[in-house]
């Protein structure tokens, strides 16, 4: 103890027996645990040492304030710092927000691989191992007319799986404007050089044609690329070589052609009137060899990539050493099954699967939800800031369609005083402090709440009384 406290101050402080002693303390242990309790308060000890040592003029704090210091300490270190949100931002399948939502089937598959043993790698009726695939294989066969398939991690896990298997120490010819870069600084050239492999790009940004692919194809050549472009279009004059004449090329060389169609999905969006996004079911058709492919974008299911394809090659996939690192577990596997059985019945996908039903959510129903909205966020922001109903453009997020938009509504919030840029900043992080924080987004010095992705109506306007509004910027 610092030699400058004074001896009064030193008596006042309470001990950490005391402390434990005390009625709030045991009540404390009891609700926390007797280590949990001891490290914290030690450190709220530590720490009103400290205080006294630097003016000793203070008083010590009294018994029950350093108890609830420490019980506020404790329920912070142990609230969850993954939380749900209301995703109000514009943006469906947001990836900093989780992309999409579970189905209740899955969400029901999920507890009940976490709640009891399953036969994971057990062949119940040949009583031997078995492999954990197999409980999703012949649903991706089905769906998307392939041989075999393989499931692991992402599809970033699926790409570098496919290339370091068919491809290692090898060339891997793909478009120079097929060379993309997506969220979390995911390239296709560092996914290669990963995987043991050498890119051979052909063409140019914009215009690429078969004989580029002809010319560049040799005795190092280890497999042909097609990757879906997610982010991006390039329009104009432009020239791509179509999948199956890609096929035929790799086909006439011996070579392995390779799909990565990124987002991908299983059904025509378009029977939904939704724009077309490639289908893994086209790519096979096409003559793809490997179609590589995500779980949790339009698909609507849980993080994990998907390889589907020729069997002899998804055998050689299946036993590199990698894949083991890169499988899903049980709780995964168990809700990519539910997701998948939920497509034998396309005519209910809009109410079963929350991604489409989201997706698909018609511009007046959002309005009419936005004018119900708009009396109690009025009433929330009172006369801090002025609220109005406006038309949105949501976009589907994730890499897929990236030029398209779906029609939306929502809630736009226009700070009052002049400083709009600082105080729409200051209204976004007042939703963002809720219990179930909002996230929107600012455009033109207006917090933008697009509601397309609300569905819990009572749980977002019961909160809104507990809105902490910033002060009205001068």
């Amino acid at each position: 103890m610092p030699a400058t406290m004074p001896s009064a101050n030193r008596a006042a402080l309470p001990s950490l027996d005391r402390l434990l002693n005390s009625a709030a303390g045991a009540r404390l242990v009891e609700r926390h645990g007797h280590a949990l309790v001891v490290e914290h308060l030690r450190a709220v000890l530590d720490a009103q040492r400290r205080l006294l040592a630097a003016a000793p003029e203070s008083e010590a704090a009294a018994a029950s304030s350093l108890l609830a210091e420490c019980g506020t300490g404790i329920e912070a270190l142990l609230r969850p710092s993954l939380r749900p949100v209301f995703n109000c931002s514009g943006t469906v399948l947001h990836t900093n927000l989780g992309r999409a939502l579970y189905p209740q089937a899955a969400i029901d598959a999920a507890l009940g691989a976490m709640a009891r043993p399953v036969n994971l790698e057990y062949d119940i009726d040949g009583a031997a191992r078995g492999e954990r695939d197999s409980h999703v294989e012949a649903w991706l066969k089905r769906l998307t007319g392939a041989e075999a398939a393989v499931v692991v991690n992402n599809n970033a896990a699926a790409v570098y799986l496919a290339l370091n298997t068919l491809a290692r120490r090898r060339e891997v010819v793909v478009s120079r404007g097929e060379l993309v870069e997506i969220g979390g600084s995911f390239r296709i050239p560092d996914i290669m050089a990963s995987a043991g492999c050498k890119l051979r790009e052909v063409g140019t940004t914009n215009r690429t044609h078969a004989r580029d692919f002809e010319g560049a194809i040799g005795k190092s050549t280890g497999a042909l690329m097609k990757v879906h472009t997610s982010n991006y279009t390039i329009q104009g004059f432009t020239a791509m070589v179509a999948e199956s004449e890609l096929a035929a090329i790799a086909a006439r060389h011996g070579v392995p052609l390779i799909n990565d169609l990124g987002c991908g999905m299983l059904l025509n969006l378009e029977d939904y009137g939704l724009p077309h996004e490639p289908t893994a079911r086209e790519a096979i058709a096409a003559g793809a060899d490997i179609v590589t492919f995500s779980g949790d974008k339009l698909l609507g299911g849980p993080q994990c990539g998907l390889i589907v394809g020729r069997r002899d090659l998804i055998a050689r996939i299946r036993k590199n050493p990698m894949k083991r690192a890169l499988r899903l577990d049980k709780v995964r596997l168990a809700a990519l099954a539910a997701v998948l059985r939920l497509y034998a019945r396309p005519d209910q996908l809009t109410t079963t699967l929350p991604t489409l039903r989201l997706l698909t959510r018609t511009a007046s129903e959002i309005a009419a939800l936005a004018a119900r909205m708009l009396p109690p966020l009025s009433a929330a922001v009172a006369d801090r800031a002025s609220a109005r109903v406006v038309e949105c453009a949501s976009q589907i997020g994730s890499g897929a369609l990236p030029v398209a938009s779906l029609p939306s509504a929502g809630i736009a919030l226009l700070p009052a005083g002049k400083r709009k840029s600082a105080a729409a900043d200051a209204l976004a992080a007042a939703f963002r402090g809720l219990p179930i924080p909002v996230i929107g987004h600012i455009r033109e010095g207006e917090l933008i709440l697009d509601l397309r992705c609300l569905e819990d109506e009572a749980g977002f306007v019961g909160q809104l009384e507990q809105l902490g509004m910033p002060a009205t910027a001068p």
